[in-house]
């Protein structure tokens, strides 16, 4: 599998909404981090869905590792 490109070395922390659905970019190609915008077209990534459970500010990840995508588990601190 093809490796993500690394957006930054930080996790996005996003206010999202109750029942509102994101597209969280895998690719790391996407100019609306952390969302997708389709940039991935071409590739093998596609971007995963995150339905938000509560209205609550969320930390997305930002440098595509994450075991625990599309939120950040801290894996950017070993990059």
């Amino acid at each position: 599998m093809t490796q993500a490109k690394i957006a930054q070395r930080a996790p996005y922390p996003v206010a999202v909404e109750a029942g509102r659905t994101y597209y969280w970019c895998r690719c790391g190609r996407s100019a609306q981090q952390p969302f997708c915008d389709g940039s991935h077209k071409g590739t093998e990534f596609t971007p995963i869905e995150f339905i938000a459970g509560k209205s609550e500010t969320v930390y997305f990840c930002g440098c595509k590792t994450s075991a625990k995508a599309p939120l950040c588990d801290g894996s950017h601190k070993r990059l």
